[in-house]
């Protein structure tokens, strides 16, 4: 080890009010002098980012011009449905619940991925539950997937993904976030609103949305904000307990997983620090120090970071034109 962990909190001091009345006055311009758009639609999963979206669409437009969605689907989980709720009466915006199940059921989603799962685990049944893991990127090792599946007795099974399988279950449950996105676009087009994007400073540099999807959105007001940051964010709105102290989920899959074990080579608030110092320069002995790992692993993580920067690039980019077309203002 390269020497005891150090306190990372002093790396993420922020003046939460001044942030607060910078995100809000930008969102407003960008919402109402360059969008031309009377309002925002925020889609609220229970969890943070979205939350703490939510508080700064209402302080920068008012609670009468934020209009919430819950968009629920067979694997949701039940508290993210609560949450959402708390948090929509917390603010004191309009908000409707539209289960998109139904449609995803009409699309093939939870047929395509059953379909892949049952080609690794052949006894599997829809009543089972499962969730995708990552490993090797902390040991610096290929970054490969398993699939982890929960039978109707309680037992965990585990097994390596063929890449297959593992495209077509990613493409599946995809599906969940390009149909709330188009449920989102429906009432911001009917409402006169923009769509608000809610993920945060690791999310956006790492890809972890997306494309046409989540990824998509009109604004995206966190996404220079370090996680720890949006954390903070939200106790300084005053949002309610049970958001603040939630534990980060992908609330994708039916077995409860944490964003570190699906995409990330570290936990949220780690991988906060590993990207600052990264940012900022800092050698990967003196990030070991920091995280109180080895140097070893230290350099791997940052590897890994750039290894997802630049797989997930094309995530970021728009259609391209075989030829640049100009049109007039």
């Amino acid at each position: 080890m390269s020497g005891k962990k150090v306190n990372i909190n002093q790396f993420f001091t922020l003046d939460l009010a001044l942030e607060a009345e910078k995100i809000a006055t930008r969102f407003r311009e960008i919402v109402g002098r360059e969008l031309r758009r009377r309002g925002a639609v925020v889609a609220m999963s229970g969890g943070i980012d979205s939350s703490v979206s939510a508080a700064l669409a209402v302080k920068a437009l008012g609670a009468d011009k934020v209009y919430g969605l819950l968009l629920p689907e067979r694997d949701s989980s039940g508290a993210s449905a609560t949450q959402a709720k708390l948090l929509a009466e917390h603010l004191g915006i309009e908000y409707e619940v539209h289960d998109i199940a139904p449609t995803l059921e009409a699309i093939g989603c939870y047929r395509w991925r059953d379909e892949a799962v049952r080609a690794t685990f052949p006894d599997y049944k829809p009543a089972w539950k499962y969730k995708i893991v990552i490993a090797g990127g902390l040991e610096g090792r290929y970054n490969h997937f398993k699939l982890v599946v929960q039978t109707e007795a309680g037992e965990l099974q585990e097994k390596t993904l063929a890449l297959k399988e593992y495209l077509q279950i990613v493409a599946a449950t995809n599906y969940k976030q390009r149909i709330r996105k188009t449920v989102e676009y429906f009432h911001a087009d009917r409402l006169n609103y923009a769509v608000v994007g809610t993920p945060n400073r690791v999310e956006y540099d790492q890809g972890f949305f997306v494309k046409n999807g989540d990824g998509a959105a009109d604004v995206k007001p966190i996404a220079h904000l370090y996680k720890t940051h949006v954390y903070d964010m939200a106790r300084y709105f005053g949002l309610p307990e049970s958001i603040v102290n939630a534990t980060p989920t992908t609330d994708t899959y039916s077995l409860a997983q944490g964003q570190d074990e699906f995409y990330y080579a570290l936990p949220y608030h780690e991988m906060d620090v590993a990207l600052w110092a990264l940012n900022n320069g800092r050698r990967a002995d003196e990030l070991a120090v920091m995280l109180g790992i080895s140097d070893m692993q230290a350099e791997h993580v940052y590897q890994d970071i750039i290894a997802k920067r630049r797989t997930t690039a094309y995530l970021h980019r728009p259609g391209v034109l075989v030829e640049p077309v100009q049109i007039p203002h």
